[in-house]
């Protein structure tokens, strides 16, 4: 009867475990991920930050986060399809290389399996390797931005998902844009009226 007892134990604690299995796995998940708000001047972009699958590009951005290196800057620039429904939305330190930290080496998304969905949040960057504080946001899917493999153009580091505020994004990839820019490549996309960053800071 103990034996019997102790197999009947052992059932219902494999029936347990199989029952927490789903919970256990979304707990796992979840804390993969950091969420970061984005404060604004027109509202609020949460992001989930792929701490799992791109630890190095994770890592860069939560230490401009962390360091307060992003409040007040901007959303300053965009790059738009020929209808304007799709693009996307750049701020960071744009090119204030005193306030930057080294830059770090490229994350490929061959390497992290991510890509440039809509909602993705990637990296800006030079040349592969350059990427230190300017990220960008993704309206509508653009895998042109994605890694080829076998040394093809190793492509934007994705690191991460806006989870809430893809209509405030949108707004933003519509305003007006000025006439004026920094170089040729950039004509017709810095905004004319940059939206601020007012605070970045990890969620609880």
């Amino acid at each position: 009867m103990a034996a019997v007892a102790r197999l009947n134990r052992s059932r219902r604690a494999a029936l347990l475990l199989l029952l927490l299995a789903p919970a256990i796995a979304v707990t796992a998940a979840e804390s993969s991920t950091t969420v970061v708000l984005l404060h604004t001047s027109i509202g609020d972009i949460r992001i989930a930050v792929d701490t799992a699958r791109a630890p190095l590009t994770s890592q860069n951005f939560l230490r401009y986060v962390d360091a307060g290196k992003f409040d007040g800057r901007t959303f300053y620039r965009v790059v738009r399809s020929r209808d304007g429904s799709e693009g996307l939305v750049q701020g960071g330190l744009q090119g204030d290389s005193r306030n930057a930290f080294p830059p770090i080496a490229h994350e490929s998304t061959v390497t992290t399996g991510l890509s440039h969905v809509d909602g993705a949040v990637s990296m800006a960057r030079g040349k592969p390797g350059t990427a230190r504080g300017e990220f960008f946001i993704v309206v509508g899917t653009q895998v042109t931005y994605d890694g080829v493999p076998n040394g093809g153009d190793p492509g934007f580091a994705v690191f991460g998902r806006v989870v809430s505020g893809m209509p405030l994004v949108r707004r933003i990839l519509r305003q007006p844009v000025s006439k004026e820019a920094r170089n040729a490549d950039m004509q017709g996309q810095m905004l004319a009226h940059p939206v601020t960053l007012l605070t970045a800071r990890r969620m609880p």
